[in-house]
């Protein structure tokens, strides 16, 4: 960072260290610098973004990410905006994408909003925190506003996006919509008059043209802070409940206990920076502590009491630490057990069974999992239409029934 034109105080310097802990990238940092100088100057917070298009009803691990961040700033004492993209999400953001996305009816928009909000408020604290629909200003715009809006942003600029570029060169069909989705991102930036945006590292695109759109509205340009996209439980791909590797906040905490428990060794140090609340001096020493003979499991462990204390109780960590001990400590779990290899990941629990030979058929598969008979590496499988990504598991059909599966 070149040397600024303001004092950088010890204060300023540990918000700012706060605020880059765990970030893939933070545009621009010497502008961020004199942001939070100021505001420690003048006591006026920060104005911190977040928008979110409620695409689906459940939030995971994969979304607290940025909503961590977003705490973390809160506690530094600035305002973070919970903007809901509830006329954005009407028109479906392409981004990462190689098709159009279909837009949610106004019903969907409602009911997944309030759901999601309901669980970020397990993480940000009310009390600093605006909540925002972006129809406010997006319905008041009218073809004229959206012609003007058009009008301050260029083609060429837009085709820089890289999933707009590959599906140009692929002859994949973009419908001009698309080219709206990012501008009105950018235009709530203006309409909020926001400090600071975050988002993953799929959203800088969308990020610089809500720097670009409040250069043109002659406002003072927001800075950027992308956070890297949360590997899921496979080790490969990122956090998705359509790839099936999440982690859900309000799944049970034996449920989370056990998927938290499976992730690698080498993973669990990205799962530290980027969910726990822990300093990095302590997980600093833990990772020392590792390197010293300490064992990795038990770190795992703590980690999963402290994730499930924050969307359960302490009480409900104690108990998952007991009832996974007693599964795979105690020998509830047999150690020989036949060992079967399925392919066709990802694959449905209910296949799956079959598959492996634990159940004679669908309806007795189906009829297991409904009476809580079925357990996956020693979780209760509670929904049926569950499917499993390429990994190995161990399955239990009632008390006696168990195969080790590799599914491929």
């Amino acid at each position: 960072m070149s040397s600024p034109d303001f004092t950088i105080t010890p204060e300023v310097q540990a918000a700012l260290d706060i605020a880059k802990r765990g970030c893939d990238e933070l545009i621009v940092e010497t502008e961020f610098a004199k942001k939070l100088a100021r505001s420690q100057a003048s006591g006026q917070p920060l104005r911190i973004k977040l928008g979110l298009d409620p695409t689906a009803p459940d939030i995971h691990l994969g979304h607290t990410v940025v909503l961590n961040k977003m705490r973390q700033l809160q506690d530094l004492g600035h305002t973070v905006i919970f903007l809901i993209g509830d006329f954005t999400s009407t028109i479906g953001d392409p981004s990462g994408r190689n098709t159009t996305r279909p837009p949610l009816t106004p019903e969907q928009v409602k009911s997944n909003a309030q759901t999601y909000y309901d669980q970020a408020k397990l993480i940000l604290d009310e009390s600093r925190m605006e909540v925002r629909y972006n129809s406010e200003w997006c319905d008041q715009l009218g073809s004229r506003g959206m012609i003007q809006l058009a009008s301050r942003y260029t083609v060429a600029r837009m085709m820089e996006r890289d999933d707009f570029t590959k599906r140009f060169q692929s002859h994949t069909p973009i419908s001009v919509h698309e080219f709206l989705y990012p501008l009105l991102q950018g235009y709530d930036s203006v309409m909020l008059k926001a400090d600071l945006e975050l988002g993953g590292t799929d959203q800088k695109f969308n990020l610089l043209v809500g720097r670009e759109l409040q250069k043109e509205y002659g406002q003072e340009q927001q800075c950027i802070l992308t956070m890297p996209l949360l590997v899921g439980l496979d080790g490969v791909e990122k956090m998705s409940k359509s790839k099936g590797n999440y982690i859900g906040i309000t799944e049970n905490a034996d449920s989370m206990f056990g998927k938290i428990m499976s992730v690698s060794d080498t993973l669990m140090w990205m799962y530290y920076e980027l969910l726990s609340f822990k300093s990095m001096a302590d997980i600093n020493a833990l990772k020392a502590s590792v390197e010293q003979g300490a064992n990795p499991r038990d770190i795992k462990v703590a980690l999963a009491q402290e994730i499930i204390t924050r969307f359960h109780s302490a009480q409900a960590a104690e108990d998952a630490l007991r009832d996974f001990e007693a599964r795979f400590r105690h020998g509830e779990i047999p150690e020989n057990m036949p060992e079967v290899s399925v392919n066709g990941a990802p694959i449905g629990i209910v296949k799956l069974l079959r598959e492996a030979g634990l159940v004679p058929s669908n309806s007795e598969a189906n009829r297991s999992i409904e009476q809580g008979g079925v357990r996956i590496d020693g979780v209760k499988v509670e929904d049926k239409a569950l499917e499993l990504v390429a990994g190995t598991y161990v399955l239990q059909v009632g008390k006696r029934r168990f195969a080790r599966v590799s599914v491929s």
